[in-house]
Order: structure tokens, then sequence, then C-alpha cells
């Protein structure tokens, strides 16, 4: 298979995925071994892609941003907080990202780790969705500081691949008496400096290896994201809402445990 249809097949995975909690990486690293895409530019790639799915939050969200960038221009108290709340969040991941990247790279490589995270995962999500009773924060802006940095802290777990940054966020602020909605919506808002930032540090990183064959790879796979996410995004809201995220606890399960059995017999 040519390294661009890679990268389309790729990029349409990311953009379904990356929002949902079921392990974007995850599914980039199985799907990768399925398709027999390794290499020293793989690694990089999985990441640098994400930046697409990003992109699509800024755009479904345009007029959330627009608010609060001119609520900060006023002095706004939400404004304020919304900010503080998101740049609060994220310090977690910059700092321990920046410790532990090459111990990530290594994981990034493991279908393995990635199989049984994500059967894991999917047993925790359905204990916590029987757990959570109590609502306490239904906005972003009214989330009180050590909410936003325990959150921040919870979706470290998801630099094991498998773990999913979006499920270990959202199931944090769950088990913080954040509302369903809210807390959906904050983990799509902290995606944004999050994987800017992990992005730009693995390309920066890897610069000396990348080809241009890569280079070229990461932007097709990167557009390609962003144009399934910009659909995916929102219509996660909407199942969450309505459904709960025990369907995606239950596909977690499945998936990984297919994956487990494939692995042994290969």
């Amino acid at each position: 298979m040519s390294m661009w249809l890679t990268a389309v097949l790729l990029g349409i995975i990311e953009g379904l995925t990356e929002f949902l909690p079921v392990s974007s990486t995850g599914h980039l690293i199985l799907a990768s071994e399925l398709l027999g895409f390794k290499g020293e530019g793989s690694a990089a790639f999985k990441i640098a892609i994400q930046l697409g799915a990003i992109l699509a939050v800024l755009v479904a969200y345009r007029a959330r941003f627009w608010a609060v960038s001119q609520g900060l221009l006023r002095r706004e108290a939400p404004a304020i907080a919304f900010t503080r709340n998101i740049l609060i969040g994220f310090l977690p991941a910059m700092l321990i990202g920046a410790v532990a990247y090459e111990g990530i790279r290594v994981l990034l490589q493991s279908p393995t780790t990635v199989a049984v995270a994500l059967v894991l995962g999917g047993i925790a999500i359905l204990l916590i969705e029987r757990m959570v009773k109590t609502v306490k924060v239904e906005s972003v802006e009214t989330m009180p500081v050590r909410t936003a940095i325990g959150i921040g802290i919870v979706q470290c777990i998801a630099m094991i691949p498998g773990v999913s940054r979006s499920g270990a966020s959202i199931m944090g602020a769950l088990l913080m008496g954040v509302e369903r909605k809210t807390a959906a919506e904050f983990s799509f808002f902290l995606a944004v400096p999050t994987m800017m930032g992990a992005t730009v540090y693995s390309l920066w990183k890897d610069r000396a290896i990348l080809t241009f064959d890569d280079v070229s790879a990461i932007a097709i796979g990167l557009v390609t994201a962003f144009l399934v996410a910009l659909v995916v995004v929102k219509a996660f809201v909407a199942v969450v809402g309505r459904y709960g995220f025990a369907p995606f606890a239950w596909y977690r399960i499945v998936i990984g445990s297919i994956a487990l059995i494939w692995l042994a017999m290969s």
C-alpha cells in the first residue's frame, strides 16, 4: 500500500477517534501494525496528525473561542476563568511530557500495551459510570482551579497508549463532579494546547530524521483528520448526552480483546 493511501486511512482513524474515549493513538498504533507502517518517522506521524483533529475544535467552537478572546480584552471574569482553567489543566501534560518524551516514543511502538490498556480502560469507564452521581460543576467558567489541575493530572495517564487522552480527562472530570457535557467540552478545549504542544515538540525533536516523504504523509494525514473530526466533534457530545459513555467502554473491551488474540496468533 502506498504511503499516501496509508496516511489517508490513518487520518480517517485519527479524526474518528480523537475525541472519543477509545484512544486515537492506540488505534493508530494497531492500524499501523496491521498496515506495516513503521520506521523512524512513524512515531512523529502518529503524534503530529492529531493536530488536524485539534484544529477541528477551533473551527467547531470558533464562536466560543471568539467570545472568550473578546472577553479577555474586556477583562471579563468568565473569560479569564475559562482561559485560566485550560492553561492550568494543560500544565501537568507539558511538564511530564517533556520529561518522559523518550519513554513515550518507546510505548508508541507497542501494540500489546495498547490492547491491554483498551480493555482495562473500558472496564474503568463502566465502573466510573456507575459511581458518578453528584454534579458540582456545570461549566468550564465555574470550574474551581483544583478541579482543572486535577483533570490535567489525570490526563497525563493517557501518555500510556491505549488509555485515551479524552477518556482519561472526561472520566477524571466526572469523578470530580463535572457535568457530562461540560466534561466532554473541557476535554476538547484542553486538547488544543496539549496536542499543539506535543506536535511542535515532537516535530522539533525529530526534525533530523524526518524525510520529505514523512512530512508529506504528515500533511495528508493531518488534513484528513481535520475534515473527519469536524463532523465527529459535535456528534460526540450529542451521543454522550443521550447514551452516556458505556457504548464506548464496550467497544474498547471488544477491540482490545480482538487485538490481544490477533497479536498472540501473529
